[in-house]
């Protein structure tokens, strides 16, 4: 299995140098380095800019993945033909970018927006079907560029379409691709999976990509999570993917706001201090997950 760490973690906002934090998390201990795909529309937009990350990644000895929180214009969902049109063209520009960089995975609520605006028309049934039949044409991008799309299991706060690993499994059986499977994460699981470990085991080989936060969205170990139980259970699933970290400590930004960070949530958030729980972070979970 990969460890890995997502840039976010460092940052207020979702775009950053990812040439500065390539050979950071080498440093540190990590083998995968998340990038936000907000980042391919704002900072690496041209295929001499893609390359070149690549080319930084492969030259450090790191693996690139990467996640995105469709907005409500990139809803493919939506009842608004113009909106689904918009977010189709959306993804299907950006797949091509993701081979061209050899990532092979693409996690987030790719199924919907994010995050979850109560205010807004939720029409669960008509919802997944709207979803279900747009994946299934994405599907075939992906399988074209060997781009697996990780369905992020959310919470009932950020998102109200896939809450559960089961709601998951129906949804990737629903499209029937090998390019669309399972994402699990530890801190949404917390709140809505009734076991953990349970829960993994039933993603089971459909499980594609993992992400490791704390209940309070600090690193592992930084918190009450039952990591030992979360590890045996990858281990009995023979989990061979990249297990990343998640964790938004940091108030203030687009991140802070959109994540609901009010305070910071390390004492004396400094980049050294940041860094010195992210290194900690990683032998832990390398040491209780013995993968």
């Amino acid at each position: 299995m990969k460890y890995g760490i997502y840039a976010p973690y460092w940052t207020h906002e979702w775009t950053s140098d990812y040439e500065y934090y390539i050979p950071k998390v080498k440093k540190l201990g990590f083998d995968v380095l998340e990038i936000s795909c907000a980042a391919l529309m704002e900072k690496y937009t041209t295929d001499a800019q893609l390359l070149g990350l690549r080319h930084c990644a492969e030259d450090n000895g790191i693996i690139l993945t990467s996640g995105y929180g469709p907005t409500k214009n990139d809803n493919i969902c939506s009842t608004d033909p113009a909106i689904v049109s918009r977010a189709m063209d959306f993804f299907q520009n950006l797949l091509p970018k993701l081979k061209l960089m050899n990532i092979h995975i693409l996690g987030g609520g790719l199924y919907t927006y994010w995050p979850l605006d109560p205010s807004m028309p939720m029409d669960k049934p008509g919802d997944l079907e709207r979803s279900i039949k747009n994946m299934r044409v994405l599907a075939k991008t992906a399988e074209d560029c060997d781009v697996v799309l990780g369905m992020e299991v959310l919470n009932r706060f950020e998102g109200y379409m896939i809450n559960t690993c089961e709601e998951c499994r129906a949804y990737i059986d629903a499209v029937g691709s090998s390019h669309v499977k399972i994402m699990l994460d530890t801190f949404h699981m917390n709140i809505e999976e009734d076991n953990m470990a349970a829960a993994i085991r039933s993603a089971g080989k459909d499980l594609c990509h993992l992400h490791l936060g704390e209940q309070n969205r600090r690193v592992p170990g930084k918190g009450t999570l039952p990591w030992a139980e979360i590890g045996q259970a990858l281990r009995d699933i023979q989990y061979q993917g990249a297990a990343v970290m998640e964790p938004f400590v940091l108030s203030g930004g687009t991140i802070g706001r959109e994540i609901k960070v009010w305070r910071d949530l390390v004492p004396d958030a400094t980049e050294e201090k940041l860094d010195e729980d992210a290194r900690g972070a990683v032998q832990f979970v390398r040491h209780v997950f013995g993968l």
